[in-house]
């Protein structure tokens, strides 16, 4: 079975996205008019499944928060780009808390710290929360950056790739918990 990232560019019309305004803009939109579930996501990407993710790549997970009763709201299916350790766990930029054209703002900000330019399975982007906050251009990440805890994790990690990374922001698989996403957009908007 195809992956759903090949299945998107096949409905694209295209095998890969060029590394290019235009291309990225275009398979953007591709990806968030696609159907798919995060069960469907994460049974066709069993081949590229960690248990020990690394910084400065992307992951989806499935998430069952230690304080969910207390929180205004959560994330069940995370969508992060891994920014370091945190006690008891890490701390990941969760793409699902912003609105599209968001997403597409701070991806393009980060492509300026990616390792290198072939957007293959080994580039990655050079991050930390350091570089996160000193910077404006990556203002957006303020409202994404979650605190998640090992023992929470529910699922293996799936990786995706760096040239998949624009279509993997745009895929609607956020699972959000006691809100909708126009609420938690709303209120990540007023975050930064």
């Amino acid at each position: 079975m195809a992956s759903v990232f090949d299945q998107i560019a096949k409905k694209a019309g295209r095998k890969k996205a060029a590394n290019t305004e235009e291309a990225r803009k275009w398979f953007r939109q591709v990806a968030k008019n696609f159907t798919i579930t995060p069960g469907k996501l994460m049974s066709q990407g069993q081949g590229r499944m960690s248990s020990d993710p690394r910084v400065g790549h992307m992951y989806a997970f499935f998430y069952d928060p230690k304080h969910k009763e207390t929180l205004p709201y959560y994330d069940k299916f995370p969508l992060i780009f891994m920014v370091g350790p945190a006690e008891g766990g890490f701390l990941g930029m969760n793409f699902h808390y912003l609105p599209f054209k968001h997403r597409a703002i701070l991806m393009d900000a980060l492509y300026d710290i990616a390792s290198d330019n072939r957007y293959d399975e080994r580039t990655k982007l050079r991050i930390n929360y350091n570089v996160l906050k000193s910077a404006s251009k990556f203002r957006q990440f303020k409202p994404t950056l979650k605190h998640y805890l090992t023992s929470h994790v529910k699922s293996g990690f799936l990786e995706i790739y760096s040239n998949e990374w624009d279509m993997a922001i745009m895929l609607p698989v956020a699972k959000f918990t006691k809100a909708n996403a126009r609420t938690v957009w709303r209120d990540s908007l007023n975050a930064f």
